[in-house]
């Protein structure tokens, strides 16, 4: 009777011409895959791009498979063969991936076996050294799978069982590989079981891809739950952190000289990380009010928490009524001592109500906006570097007159991003080319909306603050 050396044999002889073109678009499509994944840079903190190359690596074993068994398909069978070479792989591929199908048969009736030489050189055995019989095969698998091969060839004999699955065998130079096994009984003419044949292939690097595959998605998976959660503590310290008050807040609570005063959190247009920006305005206890933004580098739960470190020893400085230029300078060492190393810049005023005077200091920190009488301008702003740039820096103040109905805007500096088409300057300009719209609102909240309506809608690389003060009469 035939040999049932092929599990998958087809009854007649297959088209050449439409099996070509399935090869060649196979070759064409593992060239491009092959393309995709070197051109996928992977780093160890990647886990987006380790993910995305184990499935190039994947796909590529996948299409490797494919063209191996319909180069196999090409080739067709001979009637009778002994014993099966199977067509050679393309020159590309490595010697390792060459070999990856084996067939087998052992007749019952004559205890003749018959392996392919490609299933010796799966299972890193000579031909010389000749194939084991059934009951020995169980000897090359790991001991945890032989009871399972046991089982499915004692079914397969006995109850004409189909054989398909997989088992893990320890090769002669102690590799270990992982092979599919698929195999059926071979009846005789009274219908009792005279041989047993199985086809055998190498899935091991196919199963280390899936592995790979699986364990970079999870750890893909992973880092979003963390992202997600540092995300929610973020913004959870931000809002316990950042004034509770909503729309217009007046200061002081004394008629004379009080301040309208409003604000505004902006986040981030294109990323979901809170940042280290921060807002406050404040009665102090002798009267006057505080008014302040700035902003940390970084993202995440630790720049919001230096944030809530450097804004809570700010209310604290305030309050005890330091002023604002020694203040910065008490700030720039705070930040200097910290466990968590970070830049900072900042804006801090403070305003006396009954002389109407603005006292001011900035470190590294966009310089507030005066708009009076339908027209504004830039405070010039005095001495101040980056918080935590420098050991012992000093911090100058300057003094500002204030009048009725001036207007005061405050703002970090992702408010105007920076680009190389757009710098600070021009940022500044757009502000400023507000004041005729800004002079005719009726409120420091009113002002809020026209700013966020001219920024809010802008691809801001970072967070932003505006807060904008009114003197009252």
């Amino acid at each position: 009777m035939p040999s049932h050396l092929f599990a998958d044999r087809p009854a007649q002889p297959p088209e050449p011409g439409s099996v070509d073109a399935l090869i060649s678009q196979t070759r064409r499509l593992r060239g491009d895959v092959d393309a995709v994944r070197r051109d996928t840079v992977v780093d160890d903190d990647d886990a987006q791009g380790r993910w995305q190359r184990a499935l190039c690596d994947l796909a590529v074993h996948h299409l490797d498979d494919l063209r191996e068994h319909l180069g196999q398909l090409k080739e067709g069978l001979p009637p009778v063969p002994e014993t099966v070479a199977f067509p050679q792989a393309a020159p590309e591929i490595v010697p390792e991936a060459q070999t990856r199908v084996g067939s087998a048969e052992w007749n019952l009736l004559t205890d003749e076996v018959s392996w392919s030489d490609e299933l010796f050189q799966i299972f890193g055995r000579s031909p010389e050294s000749g194939a084991p019989p059934l009951d020995e095969l169980g000897s090359t698998l790991f001991s945890e799978d032989q009871p399972l091969l046991t089982a499915w060839v004692t079914a397969c004999l006995v109850d004409g069982r189909p054989i398909d699955g997989e088992f893990r065998i320890v090769r002669a130079d102690g590799r270990v590989r992982t092979l599919h096994m698929r195999g059926e009984p071979v009846l005789d003419s009274d219908g009792c079981t005279a041989s047993m044949w199985a086809v055998m292939r190498d899935v091991s690097e196919l199963r280390r891809s899936q592995r790979a595959v699986r364990e970079s998605r999870d750890s893909l998976q992973r880092q979003r739950e963390i992202a997600q959660t540092e995300h929610r503590l973020a913004v959870e310290l931000q809002e316990a952190v950042l004034p509770p008050w909503r729309g217009s807040l007046r200061l002081p609570h004394s008629d004379a000289g009080t301040l309208d005063v409003a604000a505004h959190y902006l986040p981030s247009a294109t990323s979901a990380l809170i940042g280290g920006d921060w807002y406050d305005a404040l009665e102090l206890p002798d009267g006057s009010s505080m008014l302040t933004v700035g902003d940390l580098t970084g993202h995440g739960v630790t720049a919001t928490s230096g944030m809530a470190m450097m804004l809570g020893a700010l209310r604290g400085m305030a309050m005890a009524g330091i002023a604002p230029g020694p203040l910065m300078g008490w700030l720039n060492q705070l930040l200097e001592t910290s466990v968590q190393p970070a830049l900072g810049s900042a804006v801090c005023c403070r305003y006396d109500p009954a002389r109407r005077v603005l006292s001011w200091a900035q470190a590294g920190h966009p310089a507030p906006l005066l708009f009076r009488r339908g027209s504004g301008r830039a405070l010039a702003p005095p001495e101040g570097v980056l918080l935590g740039a420098t050991s012992g820096a000093s911090y100058g103040q300057a003094e500002e007159r204030l009048e009725v109905g001036d207007l005061l805007v405050l703002h970090t500096d992702g408010l105007t991003p920076r680009s190389i088409e757009f710098s600070r300057a021009d940022g500044t300009e757009r502000l400023l080319a507000l004041a005729p719209r800004l002079s005719a609102a009726r409120s420091a909240q009113d002002c809020v909306r026209l700013v966020v309506e001219e920024f809010g809608e802008s691809e801001r690389e970072d967070d932003a603050c505006v807060l904008v003060a009114r003197v009252g009469g």
